[in-house]
């Protein structure tokens, strides 16, 4: 029997703020949060780029000791937002730690600052100082650092799922997590990713021409989704997670529902490793509609993957008009934070939700000249109240890999 699958806690540290209050202040008031990158003394003198989407206010974390020395920089934020979430979603020690509560959670390649350290002992300095390589290094820098560290400190014993497909990393954690609870497979879950400022980051797509170049003295400019003189993605970092839940069981203890999934699909494009395929994206985007059992005019807002590189907008903005038309408002994220790579998609579903929740769609920023070639699109110029009940969530990562998510506002029934 399907279940219904509601999420009914969420935590987001981004580049825009961390919290509900100092997001939807950046969102309502146009403030983009990328700045100048920072200078590592090594790459970025070869780096064209010159911007980030960097979190550049304090974090209180309050981990024991015996949690920290297993935990690089992306571990230390999947697990920040993920002791928020159970801390605000009720749920009792039992409970967490009974099996039933499984963890979907994942980051782009691990902790690259972790990795620089121990390459860099490899390589240049392994007679001096091969001993300074710990036992708990590769615990905080691999793939799955972020997953196994949250299990770890909460003590949960479900089903483990470490996604690691790049951009779409956390929306396919968050769908596989929608799919156990929504089969059975689990009670709940707790889903989502992280990623971690480094340069090396920045190095891989800048070296593929990717990046934003043309902004370096005005970062609050760039990235550009769907516009004219958009040049390219800019890297970004932050964390999000959020608790899905059978509806029945959040309802009968009494949880707040913040939303509802009711679709999700991924699919690969099955060619190119790169380049974006309208065919492949069109069809994840019916296959979404398919799973929630809707119409595309059901759909009110979608959120866009839309990095600001110059054909992966195109070819959305295609997917996206031969799918929904001009219906629903389309408004890039991105452009308030950068691509925080595998976080991206849990971020922007939370962000999903507090609009839907407050009432407004924020504009794409930097969306001066709408792109001639985007321009079939019904683009959010401008703050706009209008109640949302149904958002699709949409990103697409290197390889290929597709996800669409169908997300109800929890305020509606």
């Amino acid at each position: 029997m399907k279940r219904r699958v509601v999420i009914t806690a969420s935590s987001a540290i981004t580049p825009i703020g961390y919290g509900k209050s100092d997001i939807l202040k950046s969102l309502k008031q146009g403030k983009s949060g990328v700045g100048k990158l920072i200078d590592d003394g090594l790459l970025t003198k070869h780096i064209h780029s010159g911007v980030f989407g960097t979190i550049d206010y304090p974090i209180d974390y309050e981990f024991k000791r015996q949690f920290r020395k297993t935990m690089g920089p992306v571990a230390y934020y999947a697990c920040q937002v993920a002791k928020d979430v159970l801390e605000s979603s009720g749920l009792s020690q039992e409970f967490i730690s009974s099996g039933r509560l499984g963890v979907a959670f994942g980051s782009t390649h691990g902790s690259p600052t972790v990795q620089r350290d121990i390459y860099k002992t490899f390589f240049n300095d392994l007679d001096s100082k091969f001993s300074s390589i710990g036992a708990v290094d590769y615990l905080r820098s691999m793939v799955h650092t972020t997953a196994v560290n949250i299990t770890r400190m909460f003590g949960i014993t479900g089903r483990i799922i470490a996604s690691s497909t790049a951009c779409t990393t956390s929306s396919q954690s968050i769908g596989y997590g929608y799919e156990m609870v929504k089969y059975g497979m689990q009670d709940a879950m707790l889903c989502g990713g992280a990623d971690e400022y480094d340069t090396t980051t920045v190095a891989v797509f800048d070296n593929l021409l990717a990046c934003s170049v043309d902004y370096n003295d005005t970062p609050h400019c760039t990235p550009r989704p769907f516009d004219a003189g958009r040049d390219g993605l800019v890297v970004g970092e932050g964390g999000g997670a959020v608790l899905l839940e059978e509806y029945e069981s959040a309802k009968r203890r009494g949880a707040d529902i913040l939303g509802e999934i009711i679709g999700f699909s991924c699919n690969n494009n099955g060619g190119d490793l790169i380049l974006p395929n309208l065919e492949g994206i069109t069809a994840t985007l019916r296959l979404a509609l398919e799973d929630a059992g809707i119409t595309p005019g059901d759909v009110d807002f979608v959120s866009a993957h839309a990095t600001g590189t110059k054909m992966g907008d195109v070819i959305e903005a295609q997917a996206i008009a031969a799918v929904y038309g001009d219906g629903p408002l389309v408004t890039g994220l991105k452009s308030y934070m950068g691509h925080t790579m595998g976080t991206c998609g849990v971020i922007e579903v939370i962000l999903s939700l507090y609009m839907m929740e407050q009432g407004f769609i924020a504009p794409t920023l930097n969306l001066d000249n709408v792109d001639e070639r985007c321009s079939m699109l019904r683009h959010t110029r401008e703050l706009t109240e209008t109640e949302t009940r149904i958002s699709a969530i949409q990103n697409f990562a290197f390889g290929g890999v597709n996800t669409s998510l169908i997300v109800k506002n929890g305020t509606t029934d």
